[in-house]
């Protein structure tokens, strides 16, 4: 039964070069890593091991159970305050991943009611959010402010949620969150902004909404994944205390979910105190950035993430291919993941990266671009 229903789909995928495969790591590869997410160079930092193997002596191995049981830890707690306190928000609440954190803060917020307002590039974690919040969405046009404010402007709902990305994961552009947050606030509306590629990157690693003077503001909330720069795992909703009482009561994916693991707790806590003690280390993700931007003959972008468009799926997966062959991890991006359904390379440059790791990147890079198209 499941050969002759997905047989052809499988088959389909494949005729249009878009079938996806996993590829395991070894943990001594020894590739210079393009394509993962850590920001800050920090997942294998002494410093961050150190802690999270701690957690797991003092805690075990995992939460054993829902935060509103017995899965609440100290050093939930701790992460939370600690963050909170970083990006200058009222209050934090961690889940057990980024996506469940949109999912949470959304659905929760969401139903009949609410007006929910979506960038056409926010990350699927967002769009799965607004399918199931019972809401009604509309999408606008991507960083398009004035249809923001035609969509606010029009509505019959007496709330509504605008959302978007501070930093865009796959083009790396920036989000208008001044235009956005001064809209919203005009038309008594939330401002939802996902600082996954923003948190230990931008604003000096605090993030855009706080280089951008929101931080704190009563109608900004803020969703963060611990997963990239914070060399971790977990997500975290910011915003008012008022936000986080009514996340617990009514956010079933942090009510039915067990708590995020101590020792991911205690290894996102480290490298945010890393962060802290080293506020040099988002300017080296920039000037990375920027070299590999140079490369690849691409704009320099406002994140992390290098984006360069390839002729099509088979030859982005080709380049990709030449760039491992020759010791280089790079990303391969291909509808459905590119908002735009253009295919991509994908580069992300960390601050762990040495000159001769540029050095050696930029060139290999530049040539399996160049074979491939």
């Amino acid at each position: 039964m499941l050969e002759d229903w997905l047989g052809p789909k499988a088959a389909a995928l494949e005729a249009r070069g878009l079938t996806r495969r996993l590829r395991p790591r070894a943990a001594d590869d020894n590739l210079i890593d393009l394509a993962g997410n850590d920001y800050l160079g920090l997942s294998r930092d002494p410093r961050v091991v150190a802690a999270a193997a701690e957690a797991l002596q003092v805690w075990g191995t995992g939460s054993t159970a829902s935060r509103l049981v017995s899965g609440t830890t100290s050093l939930h707690e701790e992460l939370e305050s600690a963050l909170a306190s970083y990006t200058d928000h009222e209050s934090g609440l961690v889940f057990s991943s980024g996506y469940l954190a949109n999912l949470g803060v959304v659905t929760a917020l969401g139903g009949p009611g609410t007006l929910l307002l979506s960038d056409e590039h926010v990350h699927a974690s967002l769009v799965d959010a607004c399918r199931l919040s019972r809401s009604r969405v509309e999408v606008f046009p991507h960083n398009d402010v004035d249809a923001v404010e035609k969509l606010l402007a029009e509505r019959n709902e007496p709330h509504a949620v605008v959302m978007t990305e501070s930093v865009f994961s796959v083009l790396s552009d920036s989000s208008p969150l001044a235009a956005l947050a001064d809209t919203a606030a005009t038309h008594d509306a939330v401002l939802l902004v996902d600082e996954a590629h923003g948190l230990g990157v931008t604003g000096g690693g605090h993030g855009s909404v706080h280089a951008a003077g929101l931080a704190g503001a009563d109608h900004v909330v803020v969703t963060m994944t611990l997963s990239k720069a914070m060399a971790s795992q977990g997500g975290v909703v910011l915003g008012p205390a008022l936000l986080r009482e009514h996340l617990i009561n009514r956010s079933r994916s942090f009510i039915y979910d067990t708590g995020l693991n101590p020792a991911a707790c205690a290894a996102a806590l480290a490298a945010l105190r890393v962060l802290q003690a080293e506020p040099a280390r988002p300017a080296a993700i920039h000037a990375a950035a920027a070299r590999l931007a140079s490369a690849c003959g691409v704009p320099p972008a406002s994140g992390p993430v290098i984006s360069v468009p390839m002729p099509g799926p088979r030859e982005t997966v080709h380049a990709a291919q030449l760039c491992l062959d020759a010791g280089i991890r790079v990303g391969s991006f291909r509808p459905p993941s590119t908002p735009d359904g253009i295919s991509r390379l994908r580069l992300t440059a960390n601050a762990g990266l040495t000159p001769e790791d540029l050095n050696r990147a930029c060139s290999v890079v530049f040539d399996a671009i160049g074979r491939a198209s």
